[in-house]
């Protein structure tokens, strides 16, 4: 079973390729759990946007709520998602079953969201499975479902290594992680720069 240390109270990514930007996190103990206050500031297809979330994980790092906030030319808006930790969502107060059995919120504007299902999961070397999200984007904060799935691989470095996929993106990298389980390279979308 993997263990991580705490997450250091601050960390920071710098998107690059898919769109250029920066994310700013700030992690606190919360009710037992972690919250983690997040902003993420981009352009992406010659779109500029501005996304803040605060997300509340259990112990187990399990999603409970995500509050988000995006800016966009093509407006403002927030959105809240409470999650019962068992795999039942409300988007906004309404009752959403395509969410069903997911247990990780997933912010196409975050790189910092990997380490919920990371953390959540506590897989050893060669252990791997599925790892549903409610997936909130960039531009307009639409949820939907993402499927994807996280296998933890052997790593001769200090942190440790994960090959994730998700088909609906045709996404399949290796994504490493510090002693924190923070990823430090997600290739195409960002590196960690604190």
């Amino acid at each position: 079973m993997t263990l991580f240390a705490d997450p250091p109270p601050f960390a920071a990514w710098q998107h690059r390729t898919a769109r250029h930007g920066f994310e700013v996190v700030h992690v606190t103990a919360h009710d037992g759990g972690w919250r983690i206050t997040s902003c993420t500031t981009a352009v992406e297809d010659g779109e500029p946007w501005v996304v803040d979330a605060v997300i509340d994980v259990d112990a187990t790092w399990t999603t409970r709520q995500a509050r988000v906030r995006g800016l966009s030319p093509a407006g403002e808006r927030t959105v809240v998602l409470d999650a019962d930790g068992s795999g039942g969502w409300r988007v906004d107060g309404e009752p959403d079953p395509r969410l069903d059995g997911c247990l990780d919120v997933d912010l196409e504007s975050s790189a910092v969201t990997n380490a919920l299902p990371v953390h959540r999961m506590r897989l050893a070397v060669g252990e791997g499975g599925p790892a549903p999200a409610a997936y909130v984007r960039a531009v307009g904060l639409g949820v939907e479902r993402l499927e994807q799935t996280y296998t933890r691989v052997p790593h001769d470095g200090p942190g440790r290594r994960f090959a994730y996929t998700a088909p609906a993106f045709d996404t399949a990298c290796d994504l490493e992680v510090d002693a924190a389980g923070l990823v430090l390279e997600y290739p195409g979308i960002a590196v960690r720069r604190y």
